[in-house]
């Protein structure tokens, strides 16, 4: 496999992959959504303290980052585990295949192209959920929060490479479908709860070194992380910055693991793709 990339092959893959996910509303759909979310957290999120009413972002931060953890790898896993088993299943894989196109272009071009509507829908829905109250954010608000949009949209890149391996390795839709479910179910639900369950196991002679090295295996935990590490006021509302190593509190340290955890999948994407 030749190892030159033509570009105006990966952004002719990239562009129809973009168009499709426009054309059945996907895109819009997904950015209603969290603009929804988002504005009913930032307006309503201390009405159990019997107060609406915008907070400061620092507390629609913390509270939209639970809300994201959810939300982002579920749809990732969702739109990228048939990227290309269900080429291969339709028969276009082969059709594409026998053009002059490597392989790595054709990963590459629908990796871009899923990537690309994944970001549009969280950075359009997240900043179209805060617009109406952007007369109540300073500067440094602002940045906060492009900050935490970033963060999610890294996020999903990373769970979409995941998706894009699996489906590449998988035989079938309905074994990749499971699988995505399966993956989205370990690392949002079960990964934290075996975590814990060593910490007790251990009775707290886990080291705090041994315990951030095994958060930075969930790349929904590196999110976790980068906003909590982000600011002040929430770090004090998740009290880890006691038990993290001062290495992992570090935002670029971080942000550095989370950009390992979109290129190594998609990397052994392309190595296993046949």
């Amino acid at each position: 496999m030749s190892t030159r990339i033509e570009w105006s092959q990966v952004w002719v893959i990239a562009s129809k992959e973009w168009r499709d996910r426009l054309r059945n509303r996907w895109v819009l759909a997904v950015a209603v959504i969290f603009a929804l979310f988002a504005l009913a957290i930032a307006y309503f999120g201390a009405a159990q303290q019997g107060e609406v009413g915008f907070h400061g972002v620092d507390a629609t931060v913390a509270s939209l980052v639970s809300l994201v953890i959810y939300l982002v790898p579920l749809i990732a896993l969702i739109l990228g585990y048939d990227a290309i088993v269900g080429e291969r299943e339709r028969g276009s894989l082969e059709l594409l295949q026998s053009m002059p196109i490597t392989r790595a272009e054709i990963l590459l071009g629908k990796y871009l192209g899923l990537a690309g509507a994944l970001a549009g829908a969280t950075v359009v829905g997240f900043g179209a959920g805060l617009l109406p109250l952007s007369a109540e954010l300073t500067v440094r608000d602002g940045y906060h929060y492009a900050g935490f949009v970033l963060s999610a949209v890294l996020m999903g890149m990373a769970f979409l490479s995941i998706s894009v391996l699996l489906s590449v390795i998988a035989s079938d839709r309905v074994r990749a479908s499971g699988a995505a479910i399966g993956l989205w179910f370990f690392y949002v639900l079960i990964f934290d709860l075996l975590l814990m369950g060593a910490l007790v196991m251990s009775q707290g002679n886990l080291s705090s070194a041994l315990f951030g090295a095994i958060l930075m295996l969930n790349p929904a935990d590196v999110f976790r992380l980068l906003n909590i590490f982000s600011s002040e006021q929430v770090q004090t509302m998740y009290g880890l910055s006691t038990v993290m190593p001062g290495a992992l509190t570090n935002p670029l340290v971080l942000l550095a693991i989370m950009l390992a955890w979109i290129v190594v999948p998609f990397f052994i994407a392309i190595r296993r793709f046949k």
